[in-house]
């Protein structure tokens, strides 16, 4: 009896099978704005349009996402410029635009350390607005080392020494580059002392990782002996500390349905993206055999 009662309620869930459309909402797209200052560097801004999370991206639509004709301004509060309209061509077939300063103009200007800016994009009857700064002092590398992995020999670790002042609210974000390639962020990017306020600490600085790429968390966070390597550290302040943390994070689980929700953090009030003040310096090691 209990055979044919299987049977019977397999049977009953079998005869009910029906497919089932489902319609996902594309929503309108939005501005998304990538806009950095570095020390020493002119401000760059790159404007697209968000695309559907479910679509086929193909080069046409890429190409397509950027928007031109936009005015854009930087002000450092002395001295405003207007940027403009640059690209690039890519071996992916993609033209690359993006604004910068005319290096023509007189009233240029290059980010510097402790000074705050203001970008105004005026674009299809709207306009967005963010402030950014490069901190005046922060958190600085003191030195960098190789140490080998015990477990596997063939991995090195990047270590670093980071003195960190007493005022509290020091944020960081770093890159490394290996063997004369491009600096690539690792799964977490950024530091801040909220634990390790005015103090003086070693911490191990993560390969940079294609983010394109699978992981393979064997080997992540580790160089190869004798390779060449470089480090990109920056002072940021908390608006774009915010912006990269929820970033590395919704990196970091992606597919993980476990994972808790996250929005991320932009600065641009209306826009998706950010616009983020960096106070830059450079460090480099040869990772030991």
């Amino acid at each position: 009896m209990r055979i044919k009662t299987v049977l019977l309620f397999c049977c009953a869930f079998i005869a009910c099978e029906k497919d089932v459309t489902v319609s996902l909402p594309t929503g309108d797209d939005q501005l998304v704005v990538e806009g950095t200052i570095e020390t020493d560097k002119y401000p760059e801004v790159i404007l697209t349009r968000s695309l559907n999370y479910f679509s086929h991206i193909s080069v046409d639509q890429l190409q397509n996402a950027f928007v031109h004709n936009a005015t854009i301004t930087v002000s450092n509060g002395s001295n405003t410029m207007q940027l403009k309209e640059f690209y690039k061509d890519t071996t992916s077939r993609v033209r690359w635009y993006y604004y910068t300063a005319d290096s023509t103009q007189a009233n240029v200007f290059k980010g510097k350390k402790g000074q705050s800016y203001t970008l105004r994009i005026a674009v299809d009857g709207k306009t967005y607005q963010a402030t950014t700064s490069i901190p005046g002092q922060g958190m600085a590398i003191d030195s960098t080392w190789s140490e080998l992995n015990e477990k596997d020999p063939t991995l090195v670790k990047l270590m670093a020494r980071i003195t960190d002042p007493p005022t509290r609210g020091n944020y960081v974000r770093y890159k490394t580059a290996r063997n004369g390639g491009v600096f690539r962020p690792g799964v977490t990017s950024t530091v801040d002392d909220q634990i390790v306020n005015g103090s003086t600490f070693n911490i191990m600085l993560e390969s940079g990782q294609d983010r394109n790429q699978n992981i393979n968390y064997d080997t992540y966070g580790y160089f190869k002996p004798g390779d060449t390597v470089r480090v990109w550290f920056s002072t940021i302040d908390k608006a774009t500390y915010d912006f990269w943390r929820t970033i590395d994070f919704a990196y970091a689980t992606n597919g993980n349905v476990f994972s808790s929700p996250l929005q991320v953090r932009g600065n641009i009030s209306g826009a998706l993206g950010y616009w983020g003040g960096y106070g830059v310096s450079y460090s480099g090691v040869r990772m030991r055999k």
